[in-house]
């Protein structure tokens, strides 16, 4: 018995050590704790341009990281709010944004999720209307069970199947 606690204590610090190796270092914050809230109110609004589902807050891809050191230095700068958003568009584009504004390069953005939609529902509509007036001898049968033959062909197989085992 005490040789089985043994094992079991050797792969529990064994188990310990492998999850304590793969921990990561807390990333630094600002000593400043409005500074910090700020920064973090800012890349909430940005998008990762690596990830692209995430915000910069979120991501922990290194570009991510790179761009809050960036925000976090802009706002020791004295830059405000609005002119650290517009470093980062003047640098990335609109695309960086969550929200970008409706112009004319960010139309596509706005509306072709929509616009999309509004045209698969169309077509699914007329696909299904002229499929609705077509004749029933223009669909080929469906072929839910076998015919007589093969289903009697299956039958033999198996019995002979059976007897060979």
């Amino acid at each position: 018995m005490p040789e089985r606690l043994l094992h079991v204590l050797c792969a529990a610090a064994l188990a310990l050590l492998a999850v304590a190796s793969t921990a990561k270092e807390a990333a630094p914050e600002a000593a400043d704790p409005a500074l910090e809230a700020r920064m973090t109110r800012i890349t909430s609004e940005l998008r990762c341009l690596v990830c692209q589902n995430q915000t910069i807050a979120d991501s922990n891809a290194e570009l991510a990281a790179d761009l809050r050191r960036e925000t976090r230095e802009l706002l020791k700068q004295g830059k405000s709010d609005a002119e650290v958003v517009d470093y980062m568009t003047a640098r990335y584009g609109d695309f960086v944004l969550y929200r970008p504004p409706l112009r004319g390069t960010t139309i596509l953005l706005w509306f072709g999720p929509a616009t999309m939609l509004v045209v698969g529902a169309g077509v699914l509509f007329l696909v299904l209307r002229r499929r609705s007036r077509m004749a029933a001898d223009a669909f080929e049968p469906d072929e839910d069970e076998p015919a007589e033959g093969e289903l009697a062909d299956l039958h033999d197989d198996a019995a002979r199947g059976a007897t060979r085992a």
